[in-house]
């Protein structure tokens, strides 16, 4: 515990040029930026949209049962010249019975139609109520997979968070090394002057602080394309999102605290994606079986007609034909069941059958991984841990060789190339210490991610 303290003061050290920084840009917290990520990202703003479209089928869905009426009315020219024989009739006009007689004749009728038809499936033993309950289980899934994008973008912006936050903490001490390394640019140039040290390792100090520029550069490069990222998906400005240096201190200090959380993926967003997809499966496979269930229809329809033909047989003025001369109805219910369909639903819901299968193996393989993937996270966080107790003896090792180095060559007792690798010895001490804060911190996250506790640990950095 002891030496975890000293890690928490040599990282606060290293770490003080940036909070300096930090006070002339307000920093940002990670809860605050999930906050803006979860309104504005538009990978959510799609898949919201996409609910309200399953919501609009279901209510499509709901309305299967309304009933049909149709109304048709019409007004023809042509000849009544027929014969006898049978034939199908389609749709809602009934066929021309009369008209049949012994030699051709082709003399114009004007004849006149109005219908009202009406047909419901009053009962289909269930049919509607699977259909409502698939359509319900559609809106599920489709809520589910928001809820996973969600978590997937959470996931996503905690590590560029992370990320930049490492890389920031790396341009502090690159900035200290830029610093070591102009001091001792000045040493060389002064020992150079009086004679003590030749001219070359001037310009092996130069050509070192250049380096360290270039890095330094490198890191705000790689800094800046992490604010883009998390800019797209956020809708702010990158130059605002400075990442809150603090976070990890807070998180050290109540690291008991996460020991205690307990693993909630039963409810885990995947496991619930998953589930939902396996439960909207099910109702399918009920849909199919009631879709080839008898049905009950009723039926009525009233009409009439009138021709410029009278019962006679006798061609009147195409004027006579308006009107309507008769008016008939009918009103029924039938049954109807298609004994073929039989073989067509056994194959249906054996191929919806496959697919349910499908569908529960991906729940049973994501709750595997969910369960390994916790295992590891677990793992990861004590190696961690052991590995930020470790760093602290390395960079007081590393600190001590690099100012025994320096204060030897100032006196001549030993070279530049010796002085140049106490000094990145150092600097990757330093790297080092950040790299074992970052794998901790990412272990913690990559811990709650894994079993549904990102909001609880988030609530710790307040």
């Amino acid at each position: 515990m002891l030496r975890l303290k000293l890690s928490w003061c040599l990282g606060f050290l290293l770490l003080a040029p940036r909070l300096l920084y930090a006070q002339a840009q307000p920093s940002m917290s990670l809860k605050y930026l999930l906050q803006k990520v979860s309104q504005s990202a538009p990978t959510l703003l799609t898949d919201s949209s996409a609910i309200l479209i399953k919501e609009a089928q279901a209510r499509e869905t709901g309305l299967n049962w309304l009933p049909n009426l149709k109304l048709n009315y019409q007004a023809n020219i042509g000849t009544n010249n027929n014969v006898a024989g049978p034939y199908f009739g389609y749709g809602i006009v009934p066929s021309n019975n009369r008209g049949v007689r012994d030699e051709s004749n082709t003399t114009t009728v004007l004849a006149n139609l109005g219908i009202a038809a009406f047909d419901w499936e009053l009962y289909n033993f269930g049919s509607y109520k699977a259909q409502n309950k698939a359509a319900e289980a559609d809106i599920e899934v489709q809520k589910t997979q928001f809820a996973t994008s969600k978590y997937n973008l959470e996931a996503y912006t905690i590590e560029n968070y992370l990320q930049l936050l490492r890389l920031q903490e790396y341009e502090a001490i690159q900035l200290r090394n830029i610093e070591r390394n102009k001091e001792i640019r000045r040493s060389i140039r002064a020992l150079a002057r009086s004679g003590i040290r030749a001219g070359v390792d001037t310009s092996i100090a130069e050509a070192e602080l250049s380096k360290s520029r270039l890095n330094y550069i490198e890191l705000t490069n790689q800094s800046k394309q992490i604010q883009l990222k998390l800019s797209a998906i956020s809708g702010l400005p990158y130059q605002t999102i400075i990442p809150d240096t603090t976070a990890e201190s807070k998180l050290f200090g109540q690291s008991a605290e996460m020991k205690l959380f307990n693993a909630d993926t039963l409810n885990h967003p995947l496991v619930s994606y998953y589930s939902s997809l396996y439960n909207s499966s099910l109702q399918h496979e009920e849909a199919v079986k009631k879709s080839y269930n008898p049905k009950v229809l009723l039926q009525a329809a009233v009409w009439g007609r009138g021709a410029s033909l009278d019962a006679e047989q006798n061609f009147k003025p195409l004027h006579t034909g308006w009107g309507f001369q008769r008016e008939n109805y009918l009103v029924g219910v039938g049954i109807t069941y298609n004994l073929f369909d039989i073989k067509r639903k056994q194959i249906k819901v054996n191929t919806q059958k496959l697919t349910s299968q499908y569908a529960l193996n991906k729940l049973n393989e994501q709750r595997t991984l969910l369960n390994a993937s916790a295992i590891q996270a677990d793992a990861n966080v004590s190696t961690a841990l052991e590995r930020l107790n470790e760093i602290p003896n390395q960079l007081k090792a590393a600190n001590a060789a690099y100012r025994q180095k320096f204060s030897l060559y100032k006196n001549g007792l030993t070279d530049i190339i010796e002085l140049n690798a106490a000094l990145n010895l150092l600097y990757r001490a330093e790297i080092d210490l950040i790299s074992a804060r970052y794998s901790y911190v990412q272990a913690l996250f990559q811990k709650a991610v894994t079993e549904n506790q990102v909001n609880t640990v988030i609530n710790l950095l307040n």
